[in-house]
């Protein structure tokens, strides 16, 4: 797993969400409908981009890299209390995988790759 310092060379695909890398990578045809992310073409083709899960009660953010086989996780971060109390809040406290907010993507961009 990298270090959150060498993550600045990755490309982020900050408009990716786990519903559509299901949609293009895992699912029959990799079709995406509305047409924001190319169709995948073969096992090189990837994503990398961030998801938070909230399967033990505590957001988790990740960076994760996922392609047609695979889907690795590159990086961890522990998002601010602030921020995860907000993100909580807008999930309705459910336990799932989600995109993050605006609000945590404007915060990883200051914080990690600017």
């Amino acid at each position: 797993m990298q270090t959150q310092h060498d993550l600045s060379g990755l490309v982020i695909d900050w408009d990716m969400t786990p519903e559509d890398a299901v949609t293009l990578y895992l699912e029959w045809g990799n079709n995406s409908w509305h047409a924001q992310h190319k169709p995948v073409t073969s096992k090189n083709d990837f994503s990398t981009y961030f998801v938070i899960n909230t399967w033990t009660g505590e957001p988790k953010l990740s960076l994760v890299r996922r392609n047609s086989e695979d889907c690795v996780e590159l990086a961890s971060f522990e998002i601010p209390e602030d921020l995860a109390e907000d993100f909580m809040a807008e999930v309705g406290f459910n336990k799932g995988v989600y995109a993050p907010t605006g609000a945590i993507k404007q915060w990883l961009q200051n914080k990690y790759f600017n």
